[in-house]
């Protein structure tokens, strides 16, 4: 557990650079970037059934069927997430995205799924409190960039809570939940694409930023780190939860908050940051301990479970 939702951190972090990296150079396609993404992971995991280097079940259209909310909900977080870096700066966007653990705790009450415990929802609320004292001492507001950051955002409750419930009751491991994800993802992303008439216009525009070498570079870190990002988010929601793996990203966004002041564009350093900081990263630790406490008191998981993970 604690591996799984190390590993999401570091890179959810890291991807979230090398996003603003390339949109700085590349604003032409993001859909065209997130395309390449998914075509990398499909082939990745394809070829490492091929070599023996993972395991997985062969696909089932009744499972495909199934995922296919988990994709669509997927990428439209993925879209408006990107759409949104065009016109927020780092900390202000890790900001906004820190109020998903908050959505995804008020979603699960609303399907009735239990009323949480007082210190579990008292430290949500705590990082939620945190992301607001820390916009409001440095907002530089864009009405565009922040409408499509609030709006990735429900996306992306919306497709944890998917990607939770499909890993529990269909015993999907993260392998083959990825591997769904890009294979249902590649014909709706690319019609988006012929749709909005980015292709084949894009593609060339492409061709020639590849020209560059420092480009190509970062282009292929964000392929890689594509596949390693969407590994590790649904290793750390099968293995733990959607809130656990909304609440990593809150204390990863700590550390690129803190980088983004300085990185690619960071913004000035206020009194209202540095108190919205401490009050979130507090709600986080608060979080991890109440969630810590709340699991002593259960039972250990039968092995059935286990072997249905065999990555945990």
């Amino acid at each position: 557990s604690l591996s799984s939702a190390f590993s999401y951190g570091v890179a959810s972090m890291a991807m979230v650079f090398v996003n603003k990296a390339v949109i700085m150079q590349y604003v032409h396609s993001m859909t065209l970037l997130t395309l390449q993404q998914q075509l990398a992971t499909a082939l990745f995991i394809h070829f490492g059934q091929v070599l023996g280097m993972s395991k997985r079940k062969d696909l089932s259209i009744a499972t495909a069927k199934k995922l296919l909310p988990v994709s669509i909900f997927y990428n439209a977080n993925v879209a408006f997430a990107l759409a949104s870096l065009k016109g927020v700066n780092i900390p202000m966007y890790i900001a906004i995205k820190r109020l998903t653990p908050l959505a995804v705790l008020v979603s699960g009450f609303l399907r009735g799924k239990g009323k949480p415990s007082t210190q579990v929802s008292l430290s949500v609320v705590c990082t939620a409190l945190g992301v607001l004292v820390a916009a409001l001492g440095d907002f530089s507001f864009d009405l565009y960039g922040y409408s499509m950051a609030l709006i990735s955002v429900f996306f992306q409750t919306m497709y944890l809570i998917l990607v939770e419930k499909s890993g529990a009751d269909d015993g999907l491991s993260s392998m083959e939940l990825m591997f769904y994800n890009s294979i249902l993802s590649i014909p709706f992303l690319f019609f988006i694409i012929v749709a909005t008439g980015e292709f084949p216009h894009s593609l060339s525009v492409l061709s020639e930023k590849t020209a560059s070498a420092s480009f190509s570079v970062i282009l292929l870190i964000s392929l890689v780190m594509g596949i390693v990002l969407n590994y590790t988010m649904f290793w750390c929601t099968i293995v733990n939860s959607a809130l656990t793996t909304t609440i990593v990203g809150v204390l990863k966004g700590v550390g690129s908050t803190t980088l983004g002041f300085v990185v690619l564009g960071g913004v000035k350093v206020h009194a209202l940051n540095v108190t919205g900081l401490v009050i979130n990263t507090f709600g986080g630790v608060w979080y991890s301990y109440a969630k810590y406490t709340q699991k002593k008191k259960l039972p250990r998981r039968v092995a059935p479970d286990e072997e249905s993970h065999p990555h945990k």
